[in-house]
């Protein structure tokens, strides 16, 4: 059915059922990405992907796309804005060592399921539209490189800090992808407007940002508080600061995220469980039980309770100073000794360096 298929005029339609179902933006690319399949390989072979070893598993296929999902022609690509403006400051956040500081993006509910669902009902239209087709729904599920695909569907293009820019949004977003066999027509590519800027790179806590568009994963704060399931380097330990879940300071100095837009979907906007005033030792002090509990339906369930103790056990030792002995520091001195004996060797580790922050000798 889909050669009998106005082409044009399906892709057009598609702009309103985007609009529609959440997504504040939709573009189609081709899904030829030559050059991006170099950059790809020349980070492989640099070590960046630290301990993903799933990036070098997939290796050339991430950017074959056709390869995923046999036949296709196009990627439909989508952005979802994230930003709350029901959000505790995100700076006064970072600047008080005894609060937690959590991404952003993982304030209000999980994306994957959600996005997912809102692509899936647009391949629905489309069905209804014109029959059945070929088509694979992707929201961080599968070997894609979605910025690189985004960025051809003219989404925005990938800044020096390589997240997606877009400018009438700035960065705050999330992508997903729908790849499919319908020759739609393609969008015209996104061209780059970080122009001489360098904000992002002295801006990276860790130093991750190694050079212009290139990330040095075990560096990045999102790597190590996130994909990273082992110890947490000690010359980066103090580095982290307060941030115990991702990091955002590359989007918070962007020029172009005075443009970001506050996201349109209920469940983003909100803020669960106050983690964007959380106290660290309140979060410290959550058991496995609560943690399974109060994170349900969270992107930040994923990483399990042993690394969000690890990680606040950082963040705890450095909110140390020395000879301090404030009612603050004697309470994480507590909470830290709450887990000094903890079943995990993980846990237990960083939590004695963090008390020799302390000056409390283990």
């Amino acid at each position: 059915m889909a050669e009998a298929v106005d082409m044009q005029a399906l892709r057009q339609e598609l702009d309103g059922w985007a609009a529609h179902l959440g997504f504040a933006a939709i573009g189609v690319a081709h899904v030829e990405l030559p050059q991006d399949e170099q950059h790809l390989l020349r980070w492989l072979e640099a070590g960046h992907h630290g301990d993903m070893h799933y990036m070098s598993r997939h290796g050339r296929r991430r950017a074959r796309p056709a390869e995923l999902k046999p036949g296709t022609l196009r990627s439909i690509s989508v952005r979802m804005d994230y930003w709350s403006d029901e959000a505790a400051d995100a700076t006064a956040t970072l600047a008080d060592p005894q609060r937690a500081y959590v991404s952003r993006y993982a304030l209000g509910r999980d994306y994957h399921k959600l996005m997912r669902n809102a692509l899936q009902r647009l391949a629905d239209h489309m069905v209804e539209r014109i029959g059945p087709f070929g088509y694979r729904v992707f929201v961080d599920s599968g070997p894609v490189l979605e910025k690189a695909l985004a960025r051809n569907a003219g989404l925005g293009w990938i800044g020096k800090h390589t997240n997606l820019i877009a400018r009438e949004a700035g960065s705050w977003f999330f992508l997903g992808e729908l790849l499919t066999d319908l020759p739609l027509p393609a969008d015209t590519p996104s061209a780059s407007h970080c122009g001489t800027c360098t904000a992002c790179m002295p801006a990276c806590p860790t130093g991750a940002i190694v050079a212009p568009y290139q990330l040095d994963a075990r560096r990045c704060i999102s790597y190590l508080t996130i994909e990273l399931a082992g110890s947490i380097p000690e010359s980066l330990r103090p580095l982290i600061g307060n941030r115990i879940y991702g990091c955002d300071d590359c989007q918070l100095v962007c020029p172009w995220n005075k443009f970001a837009q506050t996201a349109s979907h209920p469940q983003l906007r909100s803020v669960r469980n106050a983690l964007d005033t959380a106290t660290l030792i309140e979060l410290f002090g959550w058991s496995a039980q609560e943690f399974e509990l109060r994170l349900r339906g969270s992107a930040i369930r994923r990483i399990g309770h042993e690394r969000w103790l690890r990680n606040i056990a950082v963040a705890l030792g450095n909110c140390a100073t020395p000879q301090d002995s404030s009612e603050a520091a004697t309470a994480a001195i507590a909470a830290l000794r709450s887990r000094e004996h903890d079943a995990s060797a993980l846990v237990r580790e960083h939590v004695r360096w963090a008390l020799q922050r302390h000056g409390i000798a283990v």
